[in-house]
């Protein structure tokens, strides 16, 4: 990640997820980020009514010039990238893997920004709509006018920790003759 705002989100969503694959969303405090919040946004996970922003902070919305409040996620880019943007929605909340990617906007002149986005998952949960969160924020110091035609560049999973596997114990059971089954035990 390059940018520091990406590192600062990112590692305290890795300090609230503890061992798990992702934090819940109630485990995300506004506190402890403050000075990130004009940066983050919060994404619903609908792939079928679009991935709607739920929240979007105050310099992401003035980055692009509007409220984004219920505005799909995906429409905030070039045609081009709308179907990888999807598709890097549905990884992050359906995979629990987070992704950081280089997005490149256009001002009303022509001139071009460079960004950095971050998505990371919240832990899934039954019967609770998936949701997942992110950051976006411009790599140069400078802001300029409004940006539209947002466009994906590279983009990269941001591994996960080895998993701790439980070593497991297995009890033989003879219930017919030639036929066994093996119960794990933890």
């Amino acid at each position: 990640m390059k940018h520091p705002s990406s590192r600062e989100f990112f590692a305290y969503w890795d300090g609230q997820r503890g061992g798990e694959r992702a934090p819940d969303r109630s485990d995300i405090e506004p506190g402890p980020v403050r000075e990130l919040l004009g940066d983050i946004f919060v994404l619903s996970y609908d792939p079928v009514d679009g991935h709607r922003f739920r929240v979007a902070g105050t310099r992401v919305c003035a980055l692009l010039g509007r409220d984004l409040k219920a505005e799909a996620f995906a429409a905030q880019f070039v045609e081009d990238s709308r179907r990888e943007i999807d598709d890097l929605v549905g990884i992050v909340a359906e995979e629990l893997l987070g992704i950081v990617a280089g997005v490149t906007g256009s001002t009303a002149d022509g001139a071009k920004m460079p960004l950095e986005m971050l998505l990371l998952p919240f832990n899934n949960r039954a019967h609770t709509p998936l949701s997942l969160t992110g950051l976006l924020a411009p790599l140069s110091g400078e802001q300029h006018s409004q940006l539209r035609d947002l466009a994906l560049g590279s983009w990269r999973v941001i591994n996960h920790p080895p998993q701790r596997f439980h070593p497991r114990a297995l009890r033989k059971w003879s219930v017919a003759r030639g036929f066994m089954v093996y119960e794990g035990l933890r």
